[in-house]
Parts: structure tokens; C-alpha cells; sequence
């Protein structure tokens, strides 16, 4: 797309956020309807994750939670307007919060929170500069769109606590921030390639994993609270739980051991909320050697 398609499309959002958000939820299943229907490309995809990790589900279950997956999916791309432009105080009304929110800027000394990939992630992010006060600092994916890598970046920085880097920068500039007391909001579950990463389990199959968490938790003494959020059904708006903080992580586990921990996790936390998972990432599009490609 273009430098105007992209200018158009942020018009389109910029307009629909002005919308009561029990329309906007109905327009972006609608929209999650149409995108199941044409994108074949990452429907397959999403499919072919969920048949391999939830196996034990009858085929019709599956069909099920990937139409079900893809209507949340046009959700979170329409919601996205709301979280970038919408008032504070209307932010305030639609996140409703669990947890110890505050227990950031309640902390001495380094800290991470882990926030796996659920469509209501931008909220998450949203979530930790707007109820507390610590400052937060996390990586984010380069758009290929400058257009869309710019609302993208202001839209996540627009409440003057956060600093976002890319995964091209050099990583001393986080390491930089989090010694001077940023949090960081860490997203543990993309595959990446093997750089700073290993075979690590998920849902049984050997998935590239970062083991930065661990050692990152480790090196630097990190108090580690995860995080996780949920949209919600029609005009509910977004829950975000801020769970009780790990005691022992990586503990005295060795990076993979607590890394498996970690991915466990996460599966227990798919386990209950199946549909806002983010199925149509390739998460095992690294391969060991001589293993054939996971989504031919």
C-alpha cells in the first residue's frame, strides 16, 4: 500500500473511533468475517497452528475457534483507533484493570512485565502507561509503510512514558533504559530466528524461543509480573490482568528449563482464552535443521 492508501486508511480509523464502541465491535467482527473470507494466505496459517496445537480438538472445534479467531482479529484492527486516539478518560471507562497495576512504580530496582501475544496486546501496552507511573520501554516491528510505522509509534507513545525501539536497533539502547529504571514490557512468544534464542516446547512442538527473559530476569535481578489482556464481548471494552509477580524466575533453573516454564504459561494461558491468541503469526516458521517447513 501506499503513502496515501495508508493516509486513508488512518482517516477511516480516525473516523470509526468516534463511534459508540458496542458498533465498532459489531463492524470489526464484520470486518474479521471479511478477512477470514480473503486472506487465505493467513488463514492457512492460523489453521495449520491450531491443528497442530489444540490436536485433541474434533475438526469441526477447530473450524469453529479459527472463524471465531478471525472475528476478534478485525475487532482488535478496528479497536486500534480507539486506543490511539480516544480520551483518556474514555480509555479509563473501556480498560477495566485486575490486578496490582501500580506495583511498577511500587518497585525498587529493574523490572519486567511479560505479555504474551493476545490480541488485546496493544491494549496491555496502553494499560501500563495510563494506570501507572513508571516509565515503560519494549521493542516493536518496524512497519514497511512509513505511514503506518509512524501512527504506529505515536499511537504507543502518545502518553509521554514509554520509549519503543525496534528489534534492528542496537539492544544496548533498552538495556540503557531499563538501568535507568524503565520497566520493560517484554513479548516473549514471536519467532525470531534462533539469535538469542533456542528449541524450546510449545503445545509440543519445538518452537524458536527468546531466552532474553530468563537471562535478562536473571542478570539484572528483575522483579517479573505477567501480564495478560482480553477483549471483551460487544461494548464491553478490554480487561487487563496484572497478575502476582513470579518468585521464582528464572529461579535456579538454567534458561531453557525456565524458558519451558514460561512457554507453559502461556499455553494454560490459550487454554482458557483459545480465540485472542495470535494464530496467524507464523510461531514455528523456524525449523530445526533437515525439519521440512511447518507451513508448506
Amino acid at each position: 500500500m501506499n503513502r496515501l492508501g495508508a493516509r486513508l486508511v488512518l482517516a477511516l480509523l480516525w473516523l470509526l473511533h468516534l463511534l459508540p464502541f458496542g458498533v465498532l465491535a459489531f463492524l470489526g467482527r464484520g470486518l474479521g468475517r471479511v478477512l477470514y473470507r480473503f486472506g487465505r494466505a493467513r488463514r492457512e496459517v492460523a489453521r495449520r497452528n491450531i491443528e497442530r496445537c489444540l490436536p485433541d480438538w474434533s475438526t469441526e472445534r477447530q473450524q469453529a475457534l479459527l472463524r471465531e479467531h478471525f472475528e476478534f482479529l478485525g475487532r482488535s484492527l478496528l479497536e486500534r483507533g480507539v486506543l490511539w486516539w480516544a480520551s483518556p478518560g474514555r480509555l479509563r471507562r473501556l480498560i477495566h484493570v485486575e490486578g496490582d497495576v501500580t506495583l511498577a512504580e511500587r518497585t525498587e530496582g529493574r523490572f519486567m512485565w511479560v505479555v504474551p501475544h493476545f490480541l488485546g496486546l496493544e491494549v496491555a501496552g496502553v494499560a501500563s502507561q495510563l494506570f501507572q507511573k513508571r516509565h515503560v520501554t519494549a521493542f516493536y516491528q518496524r512497519q514497511s509503510n512509513p505511514v503506518f510505522d509512524e501512527a504506529i509509534r505515536r499511537g504507543r507513545l502518545r502518553f509521554g512514558k514509554g520509549t519503543v525501539h525496534t528489534r534492528h536497533d542496537n539492544a544496548l539502547k533498552l538495556l540503557r533504559d531499563v538501568r535507568q529504571g524503565a520497566g520493560f514490557f517484554n513479548l516473549p512468544d514471536m519467532d525470531f530466528g534462533l539469535k538469542d534464542a533456542d528449541f524450546i516446547d510449545f503445545f509440543g512442538i519445538q518452537a524458536a524461543t527468546l531466552l532474553a527473559p530468563a537471562r535478562m530476569a536473571r542478570s539484572l535481578k528483575m522483579t517479573v509480573q505477567p501480564v495478560v489482556a482480553e477483549m471483551l464481548p460487544g461494548g464491553q471494552g478490554w480487561r487487563v490482568r496484572f497478575l502476582p509477580p513470579w518468585t521464582d524466575f528464572p529461579g535456579g533453573d538454567d534458561d531453557r528449563t525456565a524458558t519451558r516454564r514460561l512457554n507453559a504459561w502461556i499455553e494454560a494461558e490459550i487454554q482458557a482464552c483459545p480465540a485472542q491468541y495470535l494464530w496467524v503469526h507464523k510461531r514455528f516458521k523456524t525449523r530445526p535443521a533437515g525439519e521440512p517447513s511447518f507451513y508448506a
